[in-house]
Protein backbone atom coordinates (compact mmCIF):
# COMPACT_ATOMS: atom_id res chain seq x y z
CA UNK A 1 0.00 0.00 0.00
CA UNK A 2 1.67 3.26 -1.09
CA UNK A 3 2.57 5.76 1.66
CA UNK A 4 -0.09 8.41 2.26
CA UNK A 5 -0.18 12.12 -0.09
CA UNK A 6 0.36 15.51 2.37
CA UNK A 7 -2.29 17.29 1.46
CA UNK A 8 -1.59 21.26 1.25
CA UNK A 9 -3.86 23.66 2.81
CA UNK A 10 -3.88 27.08 2.03
CA UNK A 11 -4.03 29.92 4.21
CA UNK A 12 -5.43 33.52 4.01
CA UNK A 13 -3.62 36.47 4.99
CA UNK A 14 -5.25 39.74 4.96
CA UNK A 15 -3.33 42.45 5.19
CA UNK A 16 -4.65 46.13 5.82
CA UNK A 17 -2.53 49.27 4.48
CA UNK A 18 -3.87 51.84 7.08
CA UNK A 19 -2.87 54.76 5.06
CA UNK A 20 -3.05 53.15 1.60
CA UNK A 21 0.88 52.98 1.25
CA UNK A 22 2.84 49.35 0.95
CA UNK A 23 5.47 50.41 2.75
CA UNK A 24 3.65 52.33 5.70
CA UNK A 25 1.98 51.24 8.37
CA UNK A 26 -0.05 47.93 7.84
CA UNK A 27 -1.98 45.21 10.28
CA UNK A 28 -1.89 41.52 9.47
CA UNK A 29 -4.38 38.64 10.37
CA UNK A 30 -5.42 35.34 9.74
CA UNK A 31 -9.05 33.79 9.18
CA UNK A 32 -9.97 32.26 12.75
CA UNK A 33 -6.77 33.32 14.93
CA UNK A 34 -7.10 36.02 17.31
CA UNK A 35 -3.51 37.42 16.91
CA UNK A 36 -2.88 40.30 15.15
CA UNK A 37 0.33 41.88 14.26
CA UNK A 38 1.01 46.11 13.23
CA UNK A 39 4.13 46.93 11.57
CA UNK A 40 5.49 49.97 10.91
CA UNK A 41 9.09 51.46 9.75
CA UNK A 42 10.65 53.69 12.15
CA UNK A 43 9.73 57.04 10.67
CA UNK A 44 6.42 56.29 11.09
CA UNK A 45 6.60 55.20 15.20
CA UNK A 46 5.09 58.01 16.08
CA UNK A 47 1.88 57.07 14.31
CA UNK A 48 2.45 53.69 14.97
CA UNK A 49 2.48 53.98 19.00
CA UNK A 50 -0.69 55.77 19.29
CA UNK A 51 -2.98 52.69 17.96
CA UNK A 52 -4.77 50.81 20.20
CA UNK A 53 -2.59 48.05 19.78
CA UNK A 54 0.32 49.42 21.05
CA UNK A 55 -1.16 49.81 24.46
CA UNK A 56 -1.88 46.07 24.85
CA UNK A 57 -0.18 42.62 26.29
CA UNK A 58 2.28 41.39 23.50
CA UNK A 59 5.76 40.81 21.87
CA UNK A 60 7.17 42.52 19.63
CA UNK A 61 10.40 42.43 17.47
CA UNK A 62 12.95 46.07 16.24
CA UNK A 63 14.45 44.83 12.73
CA UNK A 64 16.58 46.22 10.70
CA UNK A 65 20.64 45.44 8.97
CA UNK A 66 23.14 44.21 11.25
CA UNK A 67 26.40 46.17 10.20
CA UNK A 68 28.32 44.14 11.68
CA UNK A 69 27.24 41.47 9.46
CA UNK A 70 25.86 42.17 6.06
CA UNK A 71 25.00 38.61 5.01
CA UNK A 72 22.31 38.79 8.15
CA UNK A 73 19.47 41.23 9.72
CA UNK A 74 19.63 42.26 13.53
CA UNK A 75 16.84 41.41 15.22
CA UNK A 76 15.67 42.71 19.25
CA UNK A 77 12.77 40.72 20.43
CA UNK A 78 10.88 42.03 23.49
CA UNK A 79 7.27 41.57 25.74
CA UNK A 80 5.75 43.77 27.73
CA UNK A 81 2.23 44.67 29.54
CA UNK A 82 2.24 47.65 27.45
CA UNK A 83 4.67 47.40 24.70
CA UNK A 84 4.33 50.94 23.85
CA UNK A 85 6.46 51.49 27.17
CA UNK A 86 9.23 49.42 26.31
CA UNK A 87 9.27 50.73 22.50
CA UNK A 88 9.55 54.34 23.27
CA UNK A 89 12.42 53.37 25.56
CA UNK A 90 14.11 51.50 22.89
CA UNK A 91 13.68 54.19 20.29
CA UNK A 92 15.93 56.39 22.89
CA UNK A 93 18.79 53.58 23.31
CA UNK A 94 21.79 54.51 20.65
CA UNK A 95 22.66 51.30 21.26
CA UNK A 96 19.33 49.96 19.45
CA UNK A 97 19.95 52.64 16.72
CA UNK A 98 20.30 49.75 13.79
CA UNK A 99 16.32 48.81 13.78
CA UNK A 100 14.31 50.30 10.77
CA UNK A 101 11.29 48.04 11.31
CA UNK A 102 8.76 47.82 14.22
CA UNK A 103 6.45 44.57 14.46
CA UNK A 104 3.86 44.40 17.37
CA UNK A 105 1.99 41.10 18.06
CA UNK A 106 -0.80 41.07 20.14
CA UNK A 107 -4.20 39.52 20.54
CA UNK A 108 -7.60 40.84 19.87
CA UNK A 109 -9.06 39.34 22.77
CA UNK A 110 -6.77 40.35 24.88
CA UNK A 111 -6.23 37.35 26.14
CA UNK A 112 -2.56 37.35 26.59
CA UNK A 113 -0.91 37.22 29.76
CA UNK A 114 2.26 38.74 30.93
CA UNK A 115 3.43 34.99 31.54
CA UNK A 116 2.55 34.36 27.65
CA UNK A 117 4.46 37.16 26.39
CA UNK A 118 7.36 36.01 28.18
CA UNK A 119 6.69 32.36 27.07
CA UNK A 120 6.56 34.03 23.66
CA UNK A 121 9.44 36.13 23.73
CA UNK A 122 11.67 33.20 24.87
CA UNK A 123 10.33 30.94 22.41
CA UNK A 124 10.62 33.46 19.16
CA UNK A 125 14.65 34.12 20.78
CA UNK A 126 15.04 30.24 19.92
CA UNK A 127 13.42 30.13 16.47
CA UNK A 128 15.28 33.29 15.38
CA UNK A 129 18.87 31.58 16.41
CA UNK A 130 17.68 28.31 14.85
CA UNK A 131 16.41 30.20 11.36
CA UNK A 132 20.02 31.45 11.26
CA UNK A 133 18.93 34.53 9.34
CA UNK A 134 19.33 37.12 11.81
CA UNK A 135 21.56 37.93 14.98
CA UNK A 136 19.69 38.80 18.40
CA UNK A 137 20.40 42.02 19.61
CA UNK A 138 19.22 41.09 23.47
CA UNK A 139 21.85 41.03 25.51
CA UNK A 140 20.41 38.77 27.75
CA UNK A 141 18.85 35.53 26.26
CA UNK A 142 15.15 35.40 28.41
CA UNK A 143 14.43 32.66 30.29
CA UNK A 144 11.63 29.90 29.67
CA UNK A 145 8.15 31.04 31.60
CA UNK A 146 6.63 27.84 32.63
CA UNK A 147 2.89 27.44 31.61
CA UNK A 148 0.34 24.86 31.84
CA UNK A 149 0.06 22.61 29.01
CA UNK A 150 -3.12 23.74 27.54
CA UNK A 151 -1.07 27.12 27.65
CA UNK A 152 1.68 26.02 26.18
CA UNK A 153 -0.76 24.45 23.21
CA UNK A 154 -2.18 27.44 22.84
CA UNK A 155 0.74 29.49 22.37
CA UNK A 156 3.19 27.30 20.05
CA UNK A 157 -0.41 27.92 17.92
CA UNK A 158 -0.05 31.23 18.39
CA UNK A 159 3.50 31.35 17.62
CA UNK A 160 2.95 28.56 14.42
CA UNK A 161 0.92 31.94 12.78
CA UNK A 162 2.98 34.06 13.42
CA UNK A 163 5.77 32.02 11.59
CA UNK A 164 3.34 32.52 8.58
CA UNK A 165 2.56 36.43 8.94
CA UNK A 166 6.21 37.15 9.43
CA UNK A 167 7.60 36.37 5.63
CA UNK A 168 4.01 38.01 4.29
CA UNK A 169 4.57 41.37 5.49
CA UNK A 170 8.86 40.84 4.38
CA UNK A 171 10.15 39.53 7.61
CA UNK A 172 11.51 36.48 7.03
CA UNK A 173 14.16 35.79 10.15
CA UNK A 174 11.62 33.24 11.65
CA UNK A 175 11.57 31.14 8.56
CA UNK A 176 14.08 28.22 8.63
CA UNK A 177 16.10 27.58 5.93
CA UNK A 178 16.31 24.44 3.42
CA UNK A 179 17.58 21.36 4.51
CA UNK A 180 17.72 17.86 3.02
CA UNK A 181 16.50 14.61 4.17
CA UNK A 182 18.68 12.88 6.80
CA UNK A 183 18.61 9.34 6.28
CA UNK A 184 18.57 6.99 9.21
CA UNK A 185 20.69 3.25 9.37
CA UNK A 186 18.13 1.72 7.21
CA UNK A 187 18.22 4.96 4.30
CA UNK A 188 15.08 5.67 5.47
CA UNK A 189 14.41 9.15 5.58
CA UNK A 190 13.97 10.48 8.86
CA UNK A 191 12.41 13.84 7.92
CA UNK A 192 11.00 13.93 4.27
CA UNK A 193 12.41 17.28 2.21
CA UNK A 194 9.71 19.25 1.40
CA UNK A 195 7.75 18.58 -2.18
CA UNK A 196 9.22 21.55 -3.84
CA UNK A 197 12.56 20.89 -2.68
CA UNK A 198 15.51 20.55 -5.63
CA UNK A 199 18.43 18.77 -5.00
CA UNK A 200 21.47 20.75 -6.77
CA UNK A 201 25.06 20.58 -8.14
CA UNK A 202 27.65 22.94 -9.39
CA UNK A 203 30.95 21.64 -9.95
CA UNK A 204 34.30 21.96 -11.98
CA UNK A 205 36.98 19.35 -12.93
CA UNK A 206 39.67 21.74 -14.17
CA UNK A 207 39.47 23.84 -10.86
CA UNK A 208 38.79 21.04 -8.68
CA UNK A 209 35.52 22.34 -7.02
CA UNK A 210 32.41 20.32 -5.84
CA UNK A 211 29.30 21.99 -4.32
CA UNK A 212 25.79 20.54 -3.44
CA UNK A 213 22.88 22.83 -3.15
CA UNK A 214 19.00 22.35 -2.54
CA UNK A 215 16.38 24.81 -3.61
CA UNK A 216 13.34 25.83 -2.06
CA UNK A 217 10.97 28.27 -2.98
CA UNK A 218 13.33 30.37 -4.70
CA UNK A 219 16.07 30.64 -2.42
CA UNK A 220 18.94 28.53 -2.64
CA UNK A 221 20.90 26.60 0.21
CA UNK A 222 24.63 25.72 -0.61
CA UNK A 223 25.07 22.45 2.03
CA UNK A 224 28.40 22.35 4.02
CA UNK A 225 31.52 20.54 2.72
CA UNK A 226 30.59 22.15 -0.83
CA UNK A 227 33.79 23.42 -2.16
CA UNK A 228 34.27 26.84 -4.05
CA UNK A 229 37.14 27.82 -6.13
CA UNK A 230 40.16 29.56 -5.11
CA UNK A 231 40.96 30.93 -7.95
CA UNK A 232 40.73 35.24 -7.71
CA UNK A 233 42.07 36.40 -11.03
CA UNK A 234 38.43 36.58 -13.07
CA UNK A 235 37.97 40.40 -14.18
CA UNK A 236 34.24 40.48 -13.32
CA UNK A 237 33.40 39.40 -9.62
CA UNK A 238 29.42 40.96 -8.69
CA UNK A 239 29.13 38.71 -5.54
CA UNK A 240 32.79 39.60 -4.19
CA UNK A 241 31.82 41.64 -1.26
CA UNK A 242 29.63 38.54 -0.47
CA UNK A 243 32.41 36.23 -0.73
CA UNK A 244 34.77 38.22 1.01
CA UNK A 245 32.00 38.33 3.78
CA UNK A 246 31.82 34.45 4.22
CA UNK A 247 35.76 34.38 4.43
CA UNK A 248 35.87 36.65 7.02
CA UNK A 249 33.17 35.27 8.88
CA UNK A 250 35.13 31.80 8.57
CA UNK A 251 31.67 30.44 6.93
CA UNK A 252 34.11 29.62 3.95
CA UNK A 253 37.41 28.70 4.95
CA UNK A 254 40.90 27.44 2.85
CA UNK A 255 41.29 23.80 2.65
CA UNK A 256 45.36 23.56 3.04
CA UNK A 257 46.96 21.95 -0.03
CA UNK A 258 44.28 22.69 -2.40
CA UNK A 259 43.04 25.20 -4.67
CA UNK A 260 39.41 25.22 -2.85
CA UNK A 261 37.68 26.93 -0.25
CA UNK A 262 35.14 24.99 1.83
CA UNK A 263 31.67 25.72 3.00
CA UNK A 264 32.02 24.93 7.08
CA UNK A 265 28.53 25.32 7.39
CA UNK A 266 24.75 25.46 5.49
CA UNK A 267 24.55 29.15 3.30
CA UNK A 268 21.37 30.31 2.31
CA UNK A 269 21.64 32.39 -0.60
CA UNK A 270 18.90 34.96 -2.01
CA UNK A 271 19.18 33.53 -5.69
CA UNK A 272 21.17 30.51 -7.30
CA UNK A 273 23.22 32.93 -8.85
CA UNK A 274 24.62 34.75 -6.08
CA UNK A 275 25.38 30.90 -5.10
CA UNK A 276 27.08 30.28 -8.65
CA UNK A 277 29.18 33.75 -8.42
CA UNK A 278 30.33 33.02 -4.63
CA UNK A 279 31.70 29.27 -5.77
CA UNK A 280 32.93 30.02 -9.16
CA UNK A 281 34.55 33.72 -8.04
CA UNK A 282 33.24 35.37 -11.20
CA UNK A 283 29.58 36.57 -12.68
CA UNK A 284 27.88 32.93 -13.01
CA UNK A 285 24.27 32.63 -14.29
CA UNK A 286 22.88 30.46 -11.51
CA UNK A 287 20.13 29.10 -14.05
CA UNK A 288 22.62 27.69 -16.00
CA UNK A 289 25.61 26.49 -13.75
CA UNK A 290 23.34 24.68 -11.35
CA UNK A 291 22.14 20.99 -12.46
CA UNK A 292 19.93 18.79 -11.19
CA UNK A 293 21.03 15.57 -9.43
CA UNK A 294 19.49 12.64 -11.17
CA UNK A 295 18.64 14.18 -14.82
CA UNK A 296 21.43 16.29 -15.26
CA UNK A 297 19.24 19.20 -16.48
CA UNK A 298 20.21 22.77 -15.59
CA UNK A 299 17.74 24.78 -13.13
CA UNK A 300 16.93 26.94 -15.77
CA UNK A 301 15.24 23.65 -18.56
CA UNK A 302 14.25 22.04 -14.98
CA UNK A 303 12.05 25.58 -14.70
CA UNK A 304 11.29 26.00 -18.08
CA UNK A 305 9.62 22.15 -18.72
CA UNK A 306 7.45 23.46 -15.48
CA UNK A 307 6.03 25.73 -17.57
CA UNK A 308 5.04 22.83 -20.14
CA UNK A 309 3.75 23.97 -23.50
CA UNK A 310 3.01 27.42 -22.02
CA UNK A 311 6.39 28.68 -23.71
Amino acid sequence: MGGEQLVVQGRSVRLYLVDGSPTGILTAEIMNWTGHALVAPRSRLGEALSRDEATRTGVYFLVGDDPEQPTKSRVYVGEGDSVIDRIRSHAKDPTKDFWSRVCIVTSKDANLTKSHVRYLEHRFVELTKGADRANIANGNEPGRKALPESDIADMEFFISQVEVILPVVGLDFLRPKGRVAVPDASGTDVKQPPRSQLELVLASEKLGYRAAAVEIDGELTVLAKSTATAKSDFSSKGYSSLRDQLISENRLVAVPGSQVLEFVEDVTFTSASAAAAVITNRNTNGRTAWRLVGTGQTLKEWQDAQLGNQL
